[in-house]
């Protein structure tokens, strides 16, 4: 029985995350971690493992729902993904290094630290709908990285073009490197880049992001699998539940305002990140 309502506990809690991820592009793994440290006691190095699981499941079942209303923008995605990749690899490698070194603790603080990057970038566009006074650079204009879509929340065709690919590509491979430390998604970082340097709007950032943490998470769990961070007890709950959360998740986002979708997640990003670090000292 115990161990019946502990698999449930865990597919619920997948639930939540599953949604959180795909509306906001962050990847599940940015709720089902820091709960499965705090509230489940599972080991570092095991969380993470199921964090990489966690982001396959939500980009395989949000990330394809939104590449069907034609939100997901797959040229940029790919685009961003020449650095990516190869950040995800180098945090993974350095994941199992530093765990075996004993440095778990600063890895918690680390990640109560990527958790909270979100927040200003969030609040300093609280008032943006749309991105307006957009310069697309040559990179940008020779790939044709842009796009359209149709907003169901306003009922028009809204056009985007990407602007500043040059940073948008660092904070990429940044985003990389925490996806493989902290099996996130690290979603925040591929946001941050979609929307705050290329300018694209929110959902179309969101939901290309949806598809690029999955492509991400191959890298990483690959070596995690390998040094046997994942465990099938925890990560299969885990993904039933994130698959259910996401597949709800891409049924809403559509009618979603922009505005809104920006700010769905910072209250239990914010509460999540002062535990975590709390937990990384030692403090209750």
């Amino acid at each position: 029985m115990e161990l019946f309502l502990f698999v449930l506990a865990l597919a619920l809690v997948a639930v939540a995350a599953g949604l959180v991820g795909s509306l906001t592009g962050l990847g599940g793994g940015v709720v089902v971690i820091p709960v499965l440290l705090i509230f489940f006691g599972v080991p570092f190095p095991i969380a993470v493992g199921t964090g990489s699981v966690t982001i396959l499941a939500t980009s395989a079942t949000s990330g394809a729902a939104y590449v069907r209303d034609r939100l997901t923008d797959l040229r940029i995605g790919m685009f961003l993904e020449i650095a990516t990749v190869p950040g995800a690899f180098v945090g993974a490698v350095a994941t199992v290094l530093l765990t075996h070194a004993s440095l778990d603790q600063a890895l918690l603080i680390a990640l109560g630290c990527v958790l909270l990057a979100i927040v200003p970038g969030a609040i300093a566009r609280r008032g943006e709908e749309l991105p307006s006074g957009v310069v697309p650079d040559a990179r940008s204009e020779s790939l044709g990285l842009s796009g359209e879509y149709h907003d169901a929340a306003t009922d028009r065709s809204v056009a985007y073009q990407a602007a500043d690919t040059d940073p948008a590509l660092g904070v990429m491979f940044g985003a990389g490197v925490v996806s493989g430390m902290f099996g996130i998604g690290a979603g925040v970082f591929k946001v941050l880049a979609l929307e705050g340097y290329l300018r694209l709007p929110m959902k179309v950032a969101t939901a290309t992001s949806n598809f690029m943490i999955g492509v991400t998470a191959c890298a990483g769990a690959g070596v995690l699998l390998a040094a046997g961070y994942i465990n099938p007890l925890i990560a299969a709950p885990v993904a039933a539940g994130t698959v259910a959360g996401a597949y709800l998740g891409s049924r809403l986002l559509p009618g979603l305002r922009n505005r809104t979708v920006r700010f769905l997640f910072l209250p239990v990003v914010v509460a999540l990140a002062i535990e975590t670090i709390l937990r990384g000292f030692g403090l209750p």
